[in-house]
């Protein structure tokens, strides 16, 4: 006899339909999988065979053929083990085959029938209901997780004899799932930060701060060792503005599929910061692997990545930064499979000016040779430095700095004037995909970043003084916009073209 089940698989973070196909036909007993399967659902046999047999169910002794259709796509993961089961059992009979219909299966089995949690079970839930699809049975670990999408049937099952029961006895009904608030639960569970109030000193530094989380600019600091570099970029996710539902479910999808996603909250609540060690591998920072798992610049999206000493990284990952500045996205190809995942984060990276760390102090003598500075240096290219919107330098604090009674701004303040900016631009880029001034295209900063004549003069000075690119002169209008935004002017004025330009003046001092 013959079976259908509906289930569904991953490519990235786009979903598509699985159907399992099985056939129970007279023969010696075997039982094969096919469909381009990878390791994990070719041993999916042994776990449903034990599953079955251990939750008390009769498994066929017979010729069992599965197949998982589209056949040309490659399949990985154990989320298909739940379907198998439920398509085995119905081409046998146990379960009324008439009774499921399109409903979709998913859950990996333990060989005592415990269906267990699966990964990246959001993106298949968004993507089946995107393609019309309205009943799930999903594992009882994942229940949070799937509470966030509306408009759906969710039910839950914490076994294979529990799912059977429900099919045979009309009285019993499995668990549903029921809508969670994500406001009422973002309100509970508070997140805290490093504050601003901390940092003594630094003004000009967190003023740069507070343009980069205002515009969503990428921002390098380049300064002596304990001038307070990482201090301030700790602070930095204290100012950002709190996640929208939408982008907290694209942010909650790439965790999903990377299996980071604590499932007591079921998404992500704040803003990823993410910082990767110097000497991670490129695959763990970029992306990729046997399933082409999303990596660190992924899992920073709708967030901050915080590079720290930028130029001890590769090379080669620097240079591999530039995608993703630019699309918001990278692309990881591999000789049978090519996915995108979002990439669209706030850079924050910090370096020393040499290897000593004293080039440029006011206190320090250098003990660099230029052929040392220019070797550290010259990791960074200009493309990589093109695409980071504020270069500033942070010098050690003074003494009366560190003990001054003076009380500074804290991060609550800060962050109220970058939700008013953010507002503006909100309203500003309605009915589009962009949320902040810093990935406005060549149209939009065209129309939202018009100049005076004054101001055009001041910044074709500075284009040609400075030997700026025509990226570069384009990232100033977009700082100066947002600087505009913060002060709540509809138009960019001399002053805030200047501080723009003031944040690319370092290009000529190191770079040259």
């Amino acid at each position: 006899m013959l079976a259908k089940v509906l289930s569904f698989g991953l490519n990235g973070i786009d979903g598509y339909k699985v159907t399992v196909e099985v056939d129970i036909s007279a023969g010696l007993p075997k039982f094969d999988i096919v469909g381009l399967g990878d390791t994990a659902i070719k041993e999916a046999k042994e776990r449903v065979r034990s599953a079955i047999r251990n939750s008390g169910l009769k498994y066929p002794v017979s010729s069992i053929t599965c197949n998982l259709a589209p056949a040309d796509i490659k399949k990985e993961g154990t989320f298909y083990d739940l379907s198998i089961a439920v398509a085995i059992l119905s081409a046998s009979g146990i379960i009324d085959y008439k009774r499921i219909g399109e409903t979709i299966f998913l859950g990996e089995l333990s060989l005592n029938g415990e269906v267990k949690k699966v990964t990246g079970l959001l993106p298949i839930l968004i993507a089946a209901k995107e393609k019309g699809y309205k009943h799930f049975i999903v594992p009882k670990e994942n229940y949070f997780e799937a509470s966030f999408i509306s408009d759906i049937d969710v039910k839950v099952v914490k076994s294979l004899d529990e799912l059977v029961d429900s099919y045979k006895c009309p009285d019993i009904i499995l668990e549903k799932v029921m809508t969670s608030n994500y406001e009422a639960l973002k309100q509970s569970k508070p997140t805290s930060y490093l504050d601003m109030k901390n940092v003594k000193g630094q003004f000009s530094a967190k003023r740069a701060l507070e343009i980069a989380a205002a515009g969503g600019h990428n921002i390098l600091m380049i300064g002596p060792p304990g001038s307070g570099k990482t201090m301030l970029a700790k602070c930095f996710p204290g100012i950002l503005p709190d996640m929208t539902f939408e982008e907290a479910l694209e942010v909650t999808k790439i965790h999903s599929v990377a299996g980071e996603l604590n499932l007591s909250d079921g998404i992500i609540l704040s803003r990823p910061f993410r910082t990767p060690h110097h000497t991670a591998t490129s695959i763990s920072l970029v992306g990729g692997g046997s399933q082409v798992k999303p990596g660190e610049i992924s899992l920073a999206h709708n967030g901050v990545l915080f590079l720290d000493e930028l130029p001890e990284y590769s090379r080669h990952f620097i240079e591999t930064l530039r995608q993703p500045l630019e699309d918001g996205q990278i692309t990881i190809a591999r000789a049978k499979q090519t996915v995108t995942y979002p990439a669209s984060f706030i850079l924050i990276a910090s370096m020393n000016p040499c290897p000593c760390g004293n080039f440029g102090s006011k206190k320090e003598e250098c003990r660099c040779t230029p052929a040392q500075i220019h070797r550290y240096l010259s990791k960074l290219s200009g493309p990589i430095m093109d695409r980071i919107d504020l270069h500033i330098e942070v010098d050690n604090v003074t003494y009366d700095d560190l003990h001054t009674n003076e009380e500074c701004e804290s991060s609550i303040d800060i962050k109220k004037r970058v939700d008013k900016a953010r507002k503006i631009q909100l309203e500003r880029f309605k009915g589009t995909k962009v949320y902040s001034n810093a990935k406005m295209d060549v149209t939009q900063t065209k129309k939202y970043c018009s100049l005076s004549k004054q101001c055009q003069d001041i910044l074709r000075m500075a284009f040609d003084n400075l030997h700026l690119t025509a990226r570069a002169h384009d990232r100033i209008l977009k700082v100066a916009r947002t600087i505009a935004d913060l002060d709540g002017q509809a138009e960019i004025l001399p002053q805030h073209i200047a501080e723009a330009i003031q944040y690319r003046s370092l290009d000529r001092k190191y770079w040259e």
